[in-house]
């Protein structure tokens, strides 16, 4: 299972938010590029970046931030948040983003992610966020009808290479993820799923690991906090899980 350390960025700054409120954030660097060297030093084989600012503006708006830590920093990432048209994916591939998060725009233009994940095989992911197993968009300040496996179901055959999926409940308040549906939602697709929201302690990443099922997992406050030390974390994860 892969670790994915979060970075999210709000005002060029590097921050975590509390059930998604932006008005309920953590300064944790004003240096993006040094975090993610950070967290490359400590061996992560992934990055994963969110810019908050351009999931309730519907564009990229933290650019600036994401560019200086793609040029300094060598491993792939994966990035969320804004992305809601075909150039906007071109222009982000183009300077050397590894895989695009779709969110927002896989509720309101399922197409859009069918065409970008057949012109970019590998570098398109869905990321499905939601409350109570109904998706939320729009930095998830809107909720849906929509139910969570429905949605995911919806791209079995569109060639996505992963799903992201959020408890909104759980992210940022250090609680637990909700391993029992994201393992459900893991076991109802063939599309890989990573968890995101409430990775609170190298625990979590191992029950998360021991379901057999889930592909990756997201962390951010913990990392942030110490209350998952990255090295440790990741030399667990690479020995083989107990029988």
């Amino acid at each position: 299972m892969i670790l994915y350390p979060a970075i999210d960025l709000k005002d060029g700054q590097a921050v975590r938010l509390v059930h998604g409120d932006m008005a309920r954030s953590t300064v944790f660097n004003d240096d993006p590029a040094a975090q993610a060297r950070a967290f490359v030093e400590a061996g992560c084989a992934w990055l994963h970046l969110v810019d908050l600012n351009g999931a309730f503006a519907g564009q990229p708006v933290n650019a600036a931030a994401v560019e200086a830590i793609l040029k300094s920093c060598k491993v792939p990432a994966q990035l969320g948040g804004g992305i809601r048209t075909m150039a906007t994916i071109e222009a982000w591939l183009d300077k050397g983003l590894a895989r695009v998060i779709l969110g927002t725009v896989a509720v309101e233009n399922p197409d859009l992610v069918r065409e970008a994940a057949k012109a970019f095989p590998g570098k398109v992911a869905v990321g499905i966020d939601a409350r109570n197993g109904f998706v939320a968009t729009k930095g998830w300040a809107e909720e849906t009808d929509v139910k969570v496996t429905d949605l995911a179901r919806s791209f079995e055959d569109a060639g996505v290479a992963a799903i992201i999926y959020t408890d909104i409940l759980r992210d940022g308040a250090m609680g637990g993820p909700n391993v029992a549906a994201t393992a459900e939602l893991a076991r109802s697709v063939s599309i890989p799923v990573i968890a995101s929201g409430g990775v609170a302690s190298l625990e979590d990443l191992l029950t998360l690991r021991d379901t057999g099922v889930i592909s990756g997992a997201i962390s951010g406050r913990a990392l942030y906090d110490g209350a998952i030390d990255l090295r440790r974390a990741l030399q667990a994860l690479a020995e083989p899980a107990l029988p």
